[in-house]
């Protein structure tokens, strides 16, 4: 596999290397002991997938405190725009995001950090995201900010009216207002 770091220290894309024939294709997805040498060591707890449908948004998304998550998120089937904002005050990119296309022709990963809120945008007519985590869900440390938050300016490819977000995201707050990481 090949890590990239993004120009957010400590986002990394990794794309794995995929051996196809005439009966389909193989790569390996994860490798504890590479990816401990290439980002560090994470201890992944919990595997979450999902199903969206074309214009499904969901995010911004994070956990707060002790519950904080780091992920490594990958799209299994379709296609997304995979977005981690810094939420990090004292990181010189507070307030910056990375924005990448997760498919499953690319078969990229995203790696994400704690202290980063997280959303996607859904492409394809349907789409499978799958992450893992290494924290559990804890509802009572449930976070996130405004997907369409204007200090944050994110190049989302629509308008709000072309996308399908659930009640609780319509209610976040923005990133001014977020109960944010040190």
């Amino acid at each position: 596999m090949e890590y990239k770091e993004t120009e957010i220290k400590g986002v990394y894309i990794i794309e794995p290397r995929v051996f196809n024939d005439a009966r389909g294709y193989f790569f390996e997805a994860w490798k504890q002991a590479e990816f401990n040498e290439k980002v560090g060591p994470v201890e992944f707890v919990q595997d979450n997938e999902s199903k969206s449908s074309k214009g499904v948004l969901r995010g911004l998304h994070f956990q707060k405190g002790d519950a904080s998550q780091a992920k490594l998120v990958r799209v299994i089937k379709g296609r997304v725009l995979d977005v981690a904002v810094d939420c990090r005050r004292s990181s010189p990119t507070f307030g910056k995001y990375v924005m990448a296309e997760l498919s499953d022709e690319n078969k990229r990963q995203l790696f994400i950090p704690r202290g980063f809120a997280h959303g996607f945008l859904v492409l394809s007519d349907e789409a499978v995201f799958t992450y893992k985590v290494d924290n559990p869900y804890a509802p009572q440390a449930d976070g996130g900010i405004r997907w369409d938050d204007p200090d944050l300016n994110i190049q989302w490819p629509v308008t709000a009216d072309g996308i399908l977000t659930s009640e609780k995201d319509l209610k976040l707050p923005s990133m001014k207002d977020a109960e944010l990481f040190d």
